[in-house]
């Protein structure tokens, strides 16, 4: 049986709180799908290979907005200048500064997140609270001339543990809220908490998401193209 990705997409919709919106994951999954989902309303999908979202772009409708969602090598920023509306995976200050650099070369303004690393998982990418409170408290933002950094975003732990779950995503909006207060009415159009994914996404919009980065219960299991 097909998945019905379109019932998916309204199912979502459906269930979605007021003012959450609805990053659908589509990495892994042929440009078809992506239709699929187009068809029935969606306009906001994720990648995580830059090759791959390229590639989609380019035989997609224009008035699809890409969320670029995975690990980004420095080697590829450029090719996606213009391409994204936000990078939401940035996990460096290195890689702030390239985007940076490469959007002003570009003549584009680029919107990111500052992806925050509170999970058990060593292997994840992200700045620890810690670093991303010292780089507002630092005011370094204000160097920024083509990035407008509009949140923060994140990932629980791998674990079937729910309340360790809720407590990452905890973790997570309590840095949005401590940026918040540190940096007040300078620093504009911070209000973006990207947290929660298929298995939970209800915990996540209960503790402050307002962009879920939902793949599998809309796509299925990964075809990978």
């Amino acid at each position: 049986m097909s998945h019905d990705i379109a019932a998916e997409i309204r199912r979502l919709h459906s269930e979605l709180p007021e003012g959450v919106r609805l990053v659908a994951v589509s990495k892994f999954h042929p440009a078809e799908a992506i239709r699929e989902a187009y068809d029935a309303g969606q306009r906001l999908f994720g990648e995580s290979r830059v090759n791959e979202l390229l590639e989609k772009e380019a035989v997609l409708p224009s008035d699809i907005n890409w969320h670029f969602i995975g690990h980004l090598q420095t080697n590829k920023v450029r090719r996606l200048m213009g391409k994204v509306s936000m990078i939401e995976s940035v996990d460096t200050e290195r890689l702030l500064e390239l985007i940076d650099s490469e959007s002003r070369r570009a003549g584009v303004l680029t919107r990111v997140l500052m992806q925050v690393h509170v999970a058990q998982e060593e292997t994840k990418f992200g700045f620890s609270p810690e670093e991303v409170i010292d780089y507002f408290s630092r005011h370094a933002f204000c160097t920024l001339t083509n990035t407008h950094i509009c949140g923060v975003m994140g990932m629980a732990s791998n674990t079937d543990d729910m309340e360790r779950v809720r407590a990452d995503f905890s973790a997570i909006a309590d840095v949005f809220t401590r940026v918040r207060q540190i940096c007040g009415d300078e620093l504009l159009g911070f209000d973006v908490i990207s947290m929660g994914m298929s298995g939970d996404w209800p915990i996540a919009v209960a503790e402050g998401s307002n962009l879920v980065r939902v793949g599998t219960a809309i796509f299925g299991e990964r075809q990978y193209i």
